[in-house]
């Protein structure tokens, strides 16, 4: 359990660094370009969802590496265990779509249910930052 707990508290500095990363370098060199409004936030949107799939990555590689090397739990039919599994699992579990297809078994249970936390909350961030963005290029628009 101490490993699984490891794990999260790895996952959540390394997802909240690349998020924040990620949203700062928009902040920082989108005024910087000279394009339209629209294309700004079309750049806004590109930015937020390459960060959210790098989390996602990240979060499908230590569900990987702990039922494959570590045995923390199982995650899904033994048989069927692939990374493109572990892909999938943590995309439907950081967007908390939740299918149900893919159940983790073991000390997984606690991973799957921090990332679903964590991906609401990065999520959330994602929209806040672009509401944020579209009003302030909007509000140039109009001047």
């Amino acid at each position: 359990m101490v490993l699984i707990g490891a794990f999260c508290v790895i996952l959540l500095v390394l997802t909240t660094v690349i998020h924040y990363e990620m949203l700062r370098a928009l902040a920082v060199g989108l005024p910087m370009l000279h394009m339209p409004a629209r294309a700004k936030l079309i750049i806004v949107i590109v930015g937020a969802f390459f960060a959210h799939i790098a989390e996602i990555f990240l979060y499908a590689s230590a569900f990987y590496v702990l039922a494959r090397y570590l045995n923390a739990g199982t995650l899904g039919e033994v048989s069927r265990f692939s990374m493109t599994l572990c892909l999938y699992f943590s995309t439907e579990t950081f967007t908390s779509l939740g299918y149900g297809d893919i159940v983790p078994g073991g000390a997984l249970r606690l991973l799957a249910g921090l990332e679903s936390l964590n991906g609401l909350l990065l999520i959330g961030w994602s929209a806040s930052y672009t509401y944020i963005a579209m009003e302030r290029f909007w509000s140039a628009v109009d001047r």
